[in-house]
């Protein structure tokens, strides 16, 4: 299985996952998109699989420290889009792509499903 895991190395959500992804004996290839960025096709390809609202985390301090105007960019997927790119902490970590789709946060549950 080809397992492409998106997010911040220091981020405790990402901890978990990895560590469970660790014991499961499931390989994957760790993208930082806090240093490596993110591009915008790959981003525009989370939010038309998943949508704005899973994608975008509205609950971090990036995203609340953002002006009215600034949110106003979420109204559509372009605008979302182009607000990740420029402030990659706030996509929701982590993100993982695998043959059979997209996992986005981490909730063992809805993992072991998706990845055993």
């Amino acid at each position: 299985m080809n397992i492409a895991f998106y997010g911040i190395p220091n981020c405790d959500t990402v901890k978990k996952a990895r560590a469970w992804l660790d014991a499961q004996g499931i390989a994957y290839t760790f993208h930082d998109y806090k240093k490596e960025g993110a591009s915008p096709a790959k981003v525009a390809s989370w939010i038309a699989d998943a949508g704005t609202d899973m994608v975008l985390n509205k609950r971090g301090t990036t995203y609340r420290a953002l002006s009215d105007a600034e949110k106003a960019q979420a109204d559509d997927a372009a605008g979302t889009t182009k607000l990740l790119v420029a402030n990659p902490s706030m996509i929701k970590r982590p993100v993982v792509e695998y043959a059979g789709g997209l996992l986005l946060g981490f909730k063992q549950a809805e993992w072991e499903a998706a990845l055993k």
